[in-house]
């Protein structure tokens, strides 16, 4: 099913599997429209249980056969490897370090500032009069002359 996304206006596609989802979904939480969340910017589209049911051929075996199944299928996203476990063993102990002494401070030197550059100063352009509005008179047709 081509979708496009409300927000970023990407086109997008809901597989099979994900529409089944969707239906059942909806059918168990008697929901009217389904949030096709876009892969792009994660914005959530609506889609109609009549839009999703003419797309789907054959949803209710479908429907009726995921829910025969021992897990039914709660969200078509696909969900995040578990992190691997951590070792057993302690990470090893750095030697704590002895405190640094504070660094000697360099006296202070004073320098003239440095002189900045004079800005220039720009005069204003005298204001020129409003010109006067002239009537145009309609342009003559040029006749042939013999």
């Amino acid at each position: 099913m081509n979708l496009n996304c409300s927000y970023c206006h990407m086109p997008f596609t809901l597989g099979m599997a994900e529409k089944v989802a969707a239906l059942q979904r909806m059918q168990a939480e008697n929901m009217h429209h389904y949030d096709a969340h876009c892969p792009r910017c994660g914005h959530a589209n609506a889609v109609s249980r009549e839009r999703l049911e003419m797309f789907t051929p054959g949803w209710q075996a479908a429907v009726k056969e995921t829910a025969s199944e021992s897990t039914p299928v709660s969200s078509p996203e696909p969900t995040a490897p578990e992190p691997e476990p951590m070792p057993s063993e302690p990470a090893p102990v750095m030697p704590a370090k002895a405190p640094a002494k504070p660094a000697a401070k360099k006296p202070a030197i004073n320098k003239p500032a440095a002189k900045k550059p004079a800005k220039k100063v720009v005069k204003a352009k005298p204001k020129s009069k409003p010109k006067k509005a002239i009537k145009k008179t309609a342009a003559k047709k040029k006749t042939k002359r013999k």
